[in-house]
């Protein structure tokens, strides 16, 4: 079942146009990557499915439902969980009070992430939930945002940038978490450049050039023929 699908949306900011016909769609369970070198349009169609930046054409539908035009907050409440590029976790509350400032329960049948489900999964927040957001290391911020937004209990898990800048070791302990979330048959639409990491853990791949899709593919595909990193990704 398709559970997000984004067709031929145009997007602006004023009168420069970012995204031209971009189209994707997520399924029930699915992690689908968004790629593409800096500038592409990866983070301006992220905003544009939930809210932030909508387009001025085009349709965005989740579970069949037209959501393209509405407020953040009801696509939100719909059941997306955004973890945003550049954390933007509250530096003034502490671990435990940025979790529960989301906690909700978005995807039908029982709640599956707690504040105990959640702090098991990441102990390293367990250890910290008494610190201020501003307290912790990028790592950390960046484990508290997808926290946060699994506190939401989404049945679409939005990632922009997920380990963008964070040192390896916090970067494979994040895979872990995603490679779990996935096994549970967690939904994740991911932006982020670790091609090696992405075709272990992705269903599916959208390549963006230029505010259009320029290949999308399996990881099969993206693993069987690699110029196709080479000439979109510029590795």
């Amino acid at each position: 079942m398709t559970m997000l699908e984004v067709e031929a949306i145009d997007t602006s900011y004023g009168r420069s146009q970012v995204l031209f016909g971009m189209s994707l769609h997520v399924k029930a369970g699915e992690v689908v990557t968004l790629m593409g070198r800096n500038g592409m349009g990866k983070t301006t169609t992220i905003r544009s499915i939930m809210g932030m930046t909508p387009p001025g054409a085009g349709s965005i539908r989740f579970d069949g439902a037209e959501i393209a035009g509405k407020p953040s907050y009801a696509i939100a409440k719909m059941g997306l969980g955004l973890v945003p590029e550049g954390r933007q976790i509250f530096p003034n509350l502490s671990v435990r009070e940025n979790l529960l400032a989301t906690a909700g329960n978005r995807s039908p049948g029982a709640q599956r992430w707690t504040l105990p489900t959640v702090l098991e999964a990441f102990p390293r927040l367990a250890e910290r939930a008494r610190n201020m957001g501003d307290q912790l290391s990028g790592g950390e911020q960046q484990m508290l945002a997808i926290a946060r937004a699994l506190m939401t209990n989404p049945r679409l898990l939005l990632l922009d940038e997920a380990t963008e800048g964070l040192a390896p070791l916090i970067r494979a302990e994040i895979w872990s978490i995603l490679g779990r979330l996935k096994q549970e048959g967690q939904a994740i639409l991911i932006v982020d450049k670790n091609i090696g990491a992405l075709t272990k853990l992705a269903d599916r791949h959208t390549i963006i050039e230029k505010g259009s899709v320029a290949w999308s593919g399996t990881s099969e595909d993206l693993v069987r023929d690699p110029d196709i990193a080479h000439r979109y990704l510029g590795v």
